[in-house]
């Protein structure tokens, strides 16, 4: 019996291997327009009439379409998914790894996606693979995919989180402890051993598996996979699906959540990461603060913002700094249309109302500024938080610098104007009212 999660959903979909590789059953295909233009032309190429694999095309990178070619990419990804029996996902209705959340990731299953961040749908159980465009073309046509025979590590996740602390504080926490090469290639197995962590918070863990260069990061399911299933009107006719009592693993970590503390991760990689507190002490001075993407747009990380925001009142701070851009990004249009309905932890306003009052913009939901796109975008010498998952040289903006937090550390340093944890500005913490 194979021992962990990873194992058993291997041996699941196994087709054949080698001592080196496995070729395995895909489940489901996710295609996003900024690399899935190039996998639907190779597929054409195969000659099939159909996609032999339920396959999904999201338009949300893109969206702004500077000038022709965007436009006509996007009528071609339209065409192509009418012509080949794929779902379309248009601009607008939300960024692919969220919405493949919330309509089509199932526990047990084999995602592959032509994104790094596909590595998201583990949240739910799923093995969950980033591939080449060449490689997801072969993919729905049919034919296995072969992958190198995974390393596993294993995360326990012990207690629960502290005050304004949230799911990215908790990956960069461990970014800060491996770097972004010591996973290289592992499929990486979390246990909340505490359920201490909503759904949503396990999506920012999965996400940024990318940037350790894991091959995937999971999560059991369990009553809170459930849950966010259940939520949503589908059941589950199939047995959970955990690690064994034989699971082992090459790097075994234990993580103490309430020993974790507000994190900020300097340019340019995820993995140069500080306690909060100590960069507020340099005072970096900031043009603009960034929330959403699909690592953080989640209800639950702009409500943690909000919440940021509401507090900052009681303490006299009601507006975002002089000469700072605030800008919120949710992760699909569904989470959109819900920040503006009323929240009780919010005394009953939206989190939209909060966030326009203290002089924050809404944008639709698309990848945007994340990968450099849009005016949100980071212009030559410009300093930016954000709660996105890569601040690679240049990656928000040729030129810029790129700084990694959670939403509410964002929302915080919007109101200092320098980047701080919420602690700095000296609010009080509401145990009835935030988060997990």
């Amino acid at each position: 019996m194979p021992g962990t999660l990873t194992e058993r959903i291997i041996s699941e979909h196994l087709v054949d291997e080698s001592e080196e590789e496995l070729e395995l059953r895909v489940d489901q295909i996710l295609l996003e327009d900024a690399t899935g233009t190039m996998a639907c032309l190779q597929f054409e190429l195969l000659g099939l009439e159909r996609v032999q694999v339920p396959t999904v095309s999201y338009v949300d990178h893109n969206v702004l379409q500077f000038d022709n070619k965007n436009p006509e990419d996007h009528a071609y990804l339209r065409s192509w998914a009418a012509r080949y029996g794929a779902l379309y996902s248009r601009p607008g209705n939300g960024i692919s790894h969220y919405l493949h959340l919330e309509r089509f990731a199932r526990p047990g299953g084999f995602l592959l996606g032509a994104d790094s961040h596909t590595t998201m749908a583990g949240a739910l159980g799923m093995l969950a693979i980033g591939a080449g465009a060449t490689e997801v073309a072969v993919a729905m046509a049919g034919w296995p995919y072969v992958v190198e025979r995974p390393r596993i590590a294993g995360v326990e996740l012990r207690g629960r989180l502290r005050p304004w602390v949230q799911s990215k504080d908790v990956v960069l926490e461990l970014l800060r402890r491996w770097g972004t090469a010591q996973a290289q290639g592992m499929s990486v197995e979390f246990v909340d051993s505490g359920r201490a962590l909503p759904m949503t918070y396990r999506n920012t863990i999965a996400n940024m598996m990318a940037e350790a260069e894991a091959q995937n990061g999971i999560f059991a399911q369990d009553a809170t996979t459930e849950a966010w299933f259940k939520e949503r009107g589908i059941e589950l006719p199939y047995p959970r699906l955990v690690s064994g009592a034989a699971a082992r693993f090459e790097i075994d970590e234990s993580m103490r959540l309430d020993e974790i503390v507000p994190m900020i991760a300097k340019p340019f990689s995820p993995g140069n990461a500080f306690p909060a507190a100590e960069v507020a002490r340099e005072r970096l001075a900031f043009d603009k603060a960034l929330v959403g993407s699909c690592t953080n747009g989640s209800y639950d990380d702009l409500l943690g913002a909000a919440l940021v925001l509401r507090a900052a009142r009681s303490a006299g701070i009601e507006r975002v700094a002089a000469g700072i851009s605030f800008v919120v990004f949710p992760g699909s249009g569904a989470v959109g249309r819900q920040i503006e309905l009323p929240e009780q932890r919010l005394g009953g306003a939206s989190i939209a109302e909060i966030f326009r009052s203290a002089g924050a913009a809404l944008r639709q939901s698309w990848c945007g500024p994340c990968f450099g796109q849009g005016s949100d975008a980071l212009r030559p010498g410009e300093r930016a938080i954000t709660s996105f998952n890569r601040n690679w040289q240049n990656r928000m903006g040729v030129g810029g610098q790129g700084y990694l937090a959670s939403p509410a550390v964002v929302a915080a340093s919007a109101l200092a104007g320098y980047m701080a944890p919420p602690s700095e500005l000296g609010i009080a913490w509401n145990p009835e009212i935030f988060g997990v």
